[in-house]
């Protein structure tokens, strides 16, 4: 009798009874559209295989950003409509890209062009974009003088760029370890995706959390600094609480934004937004007093016991001072929280799958994530370092809040709102993304975002988002207690403890397979000559390791992996204490009238 897999080839054998037939549908492999989401069956090298296609794919794309140069990250392409759909009519290809595959009953019927068209019509990213989106991190600049002030001079800046470039280095990581478990037919949408496929659905329930955690975290910290920044130009006549909610009431509205292709070109603008708030903080800490009724948010407050924030017995505040080492903090847990500060301006890396997601050709991530590192550490770098410089234990977190004259303090607090208001929309935009896909997708079979039933949900959902982001915001006794414990307890670990892990288990088990294994589309098989610890230890020491970039490049990564989990202690317990304090002293407190930054 011929083999099972020649009747896959040939379209079966006539002569075969109903019997033998049945024999052979049950051998021929499940389709991945015909599979359970997140189905622990699937093997890496089903992943990995569907990825090379996708892959291959990819590079046959026309790439406008490489015709247009560097110009193309800084003026992205508006008439780049996405990924071309494959061969079908007009009135096919928006059905494909609109069906609501979350539905089994669906999945069951759907074809596979179908199926990867629906993939297809997610992506329409550019790098451009990416570069803009990266670089959209409000709270990152403004909190970095602080981390300067409670580190000072030398460690602050040795700690930033080791920061910045293991922040890059981590960015490589994930960006290698996507692009080898990424496909059409099995997207990675979330940073949740490369956990279960590496080590299964615990790590990713466990990723799901802290991600979750930290986005909610993120607009709420927005939320506040917004309602401080508002309070002040209000000149503290408009009730704190009140500030905030008007903010929470703005995401209600910009939260309506769903892909992230248009949010490019938002966030293009808030960049420049951005820096023009730098610029205007910068001058005014230039040529003004700093912002003496905010001292006791400001850096001082946790050095030398406060003494030099104190004033005199004639009114007089203390001479701008700083450091040219550490700053003495009664002990470990200011300095650390002010270097979870420097650690909040890479805290972008948890949303780069995200990022890829949703890309045309995620192989330019790279490209556009290392320009916006490069941005990132130059522009923080020299504002950190000015701002500390004339403001020294005066700085606040944010720091535009540290600026007295009016007229300046508003035109700063007016550009950080605007700009702050779009990156709380953009981390709103992938924290319901990723509660969406989690939990009223998997769990409730909701349709795609691409559906008109996903977009009224959308709709419905941002609001009940902003609301819980805005009561977690109204509950924080201390803004920079709470950044550092989001840095310690989630950032630190997606930019550094993470993307080292999930980059050893990649190559780990991309490097074990050898001749004759790997994945058969004829048959839905996985084959594999060994199993266990042989197999991990081949993957390891790759053959001919000492020679290979894989075994230096994995032992590095667990020193880094060691390195990331102890800092992310040391944070976590340092910005508890800084918390503990700041309840203790009753430095605010929960939906109050009084501004944290009014004296």
């Amino acid at each position: 009798m011929a083999q099972p897999a020649s009747f896959m080839l040939d379209g079966g054998d006539p002569r075969l009874n109903e019997k033998e037939r049945d024999m052979v549908d049950a051998v021929e492999a499940t389709r991945p559209q015909h599979r359970p989401l997140h189905d622990p069956s699937v093997t890496f090298e089903e992943y990995h295989y569907y990825a090379q296609l996708t892959r291959v794919e990819e590079d046959s794309y026309p790439d406008h950003d490489k015709e247009r140069g560097w110009l193309s990250m800084i003026f992205p392409s508006k008439s780049d409509a996405g990924v071309t759909q494959e061969a079908g009519s007009d009135k096919e290809v928006k059905s494909a890209a609109h069906l609501n595959t979350n539905n089994p009953a669906v999945r069951d019927v759907i074809t596979d062009q179908e199926w990867t068209n629906a993939s297809r019509a997610l992506r329409t990213a550019t790098r451009g974009a990416i570069f803009y989106l990266i670089t959209t991190d409000i709270l990152g600049p403004f909190g970095l003088p602080y981390a300067f002030a409670t580190m000072g001079w030398g460690p602050g800046i040795v700690l930033f760029t080791v920061f910045a470039g293991l922040a890059i280095y981590s960015g490589y990581l994930l960006w290698n370890t996507f692009l080898g478990l990424d496909s059409y037919q099995y997207p990675v949408r979330h940073f949740g995706d490369i956990g279960f496929r590496l080590f299964g659905s615990w790590l990713r329930y466990i990723f799901n959390i802290l991600e979750s955690i930290q986005l909610i975290l993120n607009v709420g910290l927005i939320v506040i600094s917004n309602g401080e920044a508002l309070s002040q130009v209000s000149k503290f006549k408009l009730c704190f609480i009140v500030c905030c909610l008007i903010w929470a009431i703005v995401g209600f509205i910009i939260g309506q934004i769903r892909t992230l292709q248009k949010f490019g070109w938002i966030a293009n603008a808030a960049v420049w937004i951005n820096l023009l708030c730098m610029f205007v903080t910068m001058g005014a800490a230039a040529h003004q007093a700093p912002n003496y009724s905010a001292v006791a948010q400001a850096a001082g407050s946790v050095i030398d016991g406060g003494l030099l924030v104190q004033q005199d017995a004639n009114g007089n505040w203390p001479p701008v001072t700083t450091s040219g080492g550490l700053p003495s903090t009664g002990g470990f847990s200011g300095s650390v929280s002010g270097a979870m500060q420097a650690v909040f301006a890479y805290g972008g890396s948890m949303v780069f799958p995200e990022f890829m997601a949703e890309m045309k050709r995620p192989k330019d991530f790279f490209t556009g994530m290392f320009a916006a590192q490069l941005f990132i550490y130059f522009w923080y770098m020299f504002y950190g370092l000015f701002m500390y410089g004339y403001q020294g234990q005066y700085t606040v977190n944010p720091s535009y809040l540290g600026v007295s004259g009016y007229g300046l303090q508003t035109t700063g607090n007016v550009f950080a709102m605007l700009s702050a208001a779009i990156a709380a929309a953009l981390y709103g935009n992938i924290g319901v993304k990723v509660l969406y896909h989690n939990i009223f997708v998997e769990i409730f079979r909701f349709p795609p975002l691409t559906t008109r039933g996903g977009k009224i949900a959308w709709a419905v959902l941002i609001p009940v988002y902003w609301a819980i982001a805005f009561i977690i915001a109204a509950s924080i006794p201390n803004f920079s207690g709470l950044t550092s414990v989001v840095a310690a307890f989630c950032i630190l670990h997606f930019t550094y403890s993470f993307p080292p892990l999930l980059a050893i288990a990649f190559w780990i088990k991309k490097n074990a397979m050898q001749e004759g294994e790997g994945f058969n589309p004829e048959n839905g098989e996985t084959v594999r000559h060994d199993s266990g610890i042989r197999r991990v230890i081949r993957g390891f020491f790759f053959p001919g390791f000492l020679t290979s970039k894989y075994f230096y490049f994995s032992s590095f990564n667990i020193i880094y992996f060691l390195g990331a989990m102890a800092l992310a202690g040391l944070g976590a317990y340092s910005a508890i204490e800084v918390l503990k304090d700041a309840y203790a002293n009753s430095v605010t407190t929960s939906f109050t009238c009084k501004s944290p930054v009014q004296s």
